[in-house]
């Protein structure tokens, strides 16, 4: 399971210039994929198995970064792009998810990102109302890909899967490692039991349940605006059975309240991830 990495960039920070969005028009759609949509930071394309009989369509949104570049987790961090996969209304499709792989933290002069820098597929599962319809999906698809600049990078996709009946085994591939490097959802053995601030509010408290490691647990806490917490401070293990371990918070501000802030928070421990959302309200 990848480990909090620190990389340092030629990045700029939140008054970095975007350069002209890409926009590319519709790719036929090949078999079980669409064509590569490419721009200058990589390129990236809609792979999608058959229709399930209940009407479930799986597949993935493979991103494909060009050596030195990073793409987006679904919270960016300070300065990144979300990626968004909007469909085409009128076809009888509905996206129900689109997941995301365990990320990188990567840092630059304090500005904290999360995303991959490396290729990385986003598993998604969508819904057909009316199975007896041909099967199209027409996406629109955004991300960002930033090397010294972020460049938004926007195309659209359309893929037939009317008929098809399989996909091919790289693909297939593709897929099933996406699935399997999604975080897990919190289970008995590898929750947050307990989260709050402390006193001072300058500290996000936590007590996890962990499986078991011969390593400290790494923790990303993502908040709003961006803001990303990589640090720890007091980690032990307790007698209650816990791991407890402190996260710093930033100074106070005016635009930042953290009793009423909301976390996406991704731990890893055992060669296994775990991910949930903590409030305080």
């Amino acid at each position: 399971m990848p480990m909090r990495t620190l990389f340092t960039r030629s990045r700029l920070k939140l008054s970095l210039t975007l350069a002209a969005m890409t926009l590319l028009p519709a790719f036929a759609g090949q078999a079980a994929m669409t064509a590569w949509a490419e721009n200058e930071g990589g390129r990236m394309r809609i792979i999608a198995l058959p229709p399930e009989p209940d009407g479930t369509l799986r597949g993935a949104l493979q991103i494909e970064p060009k050596a030195g570049w990073i793409t987006y987790w679904k919270q960016p961090g300070e300065a990144g792009i979300q990626p968004q996969l909007t469909l085409s209304p009128g076809l009888g499709i509905t996206l129900d998810a689109l997941d995301f792989p365990v990320p990188k933290a990567f840092e630059e002069g304090g500005v904290r990102d999360m995303g991959y820098d490396h290729p990385v597929a986003l598993p998604f599962r969508m819904s057909i109302k009316d199975k007896s319809r041909p099967v199209a999906v027409n996406a629109s698809v955004f991300i960002g890909l930033c090397r010294n600049i972020c460049i938004p990078f926007q195309a659209d996709f359309a893929l037939d899967l009317t008929g098809q009946t399989a996909l091919p085994l790289q693909e297939n591939l593709i897929l099933d490692r996406a699935l399997k490097s999604v975080p897990e959802a919190p289970s008995p053995g590898f929750s947050v039991a307990r989260h709050g601030l402390s006193d001072d509010g300058r500290l996000l408290e936590l007590a996890l349940k962990l499986p078991k490691a011969e390593s400290a647990p790494v923790i990303y806490a993502v908040g709003p605006g961006g803001l990303v917490l990589l640090d720890q401070v007091n980690g032990r293990h307790a007698e209650d059975g816990l791991y407890h371990v402190g996260m710093p918070l930033p100074k106070p501000s005016p635009t930042f309240d953290p009793k009423t802030a909301r976390f996406d928070l991704l731990v890893m421990a055992g060669g296994r991830a775990m991910e949930t959302s903590l409030a305080f309200d």
